[in-house]
C-alpha cells in the first residue's frame, strides 16, 4: 500500500539545531529540545499504531478540536518516543477525550493539573518502563517521553499554552511528564487497569488530572492501620490546604510499606476502605490552617467532607523502589470535576 501523504507543513532546514531553534521560536515545544519529526519517522509511528494520518484519535469537546493520528505521531517523535510507544500515546489521548476526564477544564484551570498516566500489563515490560527505583523521577526513556508526548499534543494541537488556554497559576513539574508503570511482578495485588475493567493479560492505561505528588513516610510501625492512617492524614492535609472536593486520589505504594500491608493480609480494597473512612475533615478544621472565614459559611462547623466519594475513588498503585517507608498521595485537580479514565491499549500486533 502506498504511503499516505502527510498534511502538515514541511520545513527544509540545515540540521537538528536549526529545527530546534525554529520550534522554540514558534512555541512548539515545552521548553526542552525536540527530535525533528521527519516524514519518514512520522510514518514509522503511524505504522506502529496501525493508523492512517487522517484518523481521528479523539476530539476535545468544548472547542471541538480533533486530535489526528498524524499530529499525535509528530508530537510523539518530537518528545523522543520510539515507534513502539505510539499505541500507548494513542490510548492515553483517547482516554483524555472521554467526557469524564474533562480535558479542557483540567488543562485550562488556574489549578494547574497534569495528566498522571499509569501503564499496566505486558506493554510495560515490552517497552522497558520503570515501575521501581525513582518511579516518579528521571532516567527512563519510555516513562519520560510518553508523558512528554501528551504534553506536546496539549500544547501544539489543543493550544494549551501557558498564559493562553493554560491559565495555571503555578503548575507543577508533572507538566513535563507524569508517567509510570505499576510493579506487577513484585506485587500480589490486582493491577490497577484490571481492577478498572481491562481484562487480565491485556495492557491498559489509566489517566487522571492530577496535582503534584505529596510524599509521606512511616517507618515506625508494622501495623497496616497505622500506615493507612498516615496516608489518610496526608489526604486530610490536602483537603484543608488545597481543595476539599471529593474525587479520585492516586496512592503510590512502594515495596517496603506494600510488603507490610501484604504480610497483614491487606489487599488494595482494604486500604481503600480504611482511607475512605478516615480521610475526612470537619468544616471547623479550616480554622487550624488560616481559613477561619470558611467555618462560618454553609452547613455549620460540624459539617463533614470526605476526600473520596466512595472507597473506589482511590487508585492504589504498586510502584517504587524496594527500600524506604515511603508512599505518595497524588491529589485530584478539582474533585469529581475530572475523573480518572482507564482504557485498554491496542496495537497492530493485537492486545499486549
Amino acid at each position: 500500500m502506498a504511503t499516505q501523504v502527510l498534511q502538515s507543513a514541511i520545513y527544509e532546514l540545515a540540521d537538528a539545531l536549526d529545527v530546534n531553534e525554529l520550534y522554540q521560536q514558534n512555541g512548539w515545544t515545552d521548553g526542552l529540545p525536540i527530535v525533528p519529526p521527519t516524514e519518514e519517522r512520522v510514518h514509522e509511528f503511524l505504522d506502529a499504531a496501525g493508523l492512517a494520518p487522517e484518523d481521528i484519535i479523539g476530539v476535545e469537546s468544548v472547542r471541538q478540536r480533533p486530535i489526528s493520528a498524524e499530529k499525535a505521531a509528530i508530537n510523539a517523535v518530537m518528545a523522543g518516543c520510539l515507534p513502539t510507544y505510539m499505541p500507548v500515546v494513542v490510548s492515553v489521548l483517547r482516554a483524555m477525550c472521554v467526557a469524564e476526564y474533562n480535558v479542557h477544564g483540567s488543562t485550562a484551570s488556574t489549578g494547574g493539573s497534569a495528566p498522571l498516566i499509569v501503564v499496566n500489563g505486558p506493554m510495560r515490560t515490552t517497552l522497558g518502563m520503570n515501575a521501581t527505583h525513582g518511579v516518579l523521577g528521571s532516567g527512563n526513556r519510555a516513562n519520560a517521553t510518553i508523558g512528554r508526548a501528551i504534553r506536546l499534543v496539549l500544547i501544539n494541537v489543543l493550544g494549551c499554552i501557558p498564559g493562553q488556554i493554560d491559565r495555571a497559576t503555578l503548575g507543577h513539574p508533572g507538566a513535563f511528564t507524569f508517567c509510570l508503570a505499576e510493579d506487577e511482578e513484585d506485587s500480589p495485588w490486582i493491577p490497577l487497569a484490571q481492577e478498572r475493567g481491562v481484562p487480565a493479560g491485556v495492557s491498559g492505561v489509566t489517566v487522571m488530572a492530577a496535582e503534584a505528588p505529596r510524599q509521606l513516610m512511616n517507618e515506625w510501625t508494622h501495623d497496616p492501620e497505622e500506615i493507612a492512617e498516615t496516608i489518610a492524614a496526608e489526604m486530610r492535609h490536602n483537603m484543608l490546604t488545597y481543595s476539599v472536593w471529593a474525587g479520585n486520589y492516586a496512592l503510590i505504594i512502594p515495596k517496603q510499606l506494600r510488603d507490610l500491608f501484604v504480610a497483614a493480609g491487606w489487599h488494595k480494597q482494604d486500604i481503600r476502605e480504611y482511607v475512605y473512612r478516615s480521610a475526612r475533615v470537619l468544616r471547623r478544621d479550616w480554622a487550624s490552617v488560616g481559613k477561619g472565614n470558611i467555618v462560618a459559611r454553609g452547613g455549620g462547623p460540624d459539617q463533614v467532607f470526605t476526600a473520596l466519594r466512595s472507597a473506589d475513588d482511590l487508585l492504589v498503585i504498586a510502584a517504587g523502589g524496594p527500600a524506604g517507608g515511603f508512599a505518595a498521595v497524588v491529589p485530584p485537580w478539582y474533585g469529581a470535576k475530572a475523573l480518572a479514565v482507564t482504557q485498554a491499549i491496542h496495537s497492530v500486533q493485537g492486545d499486549q
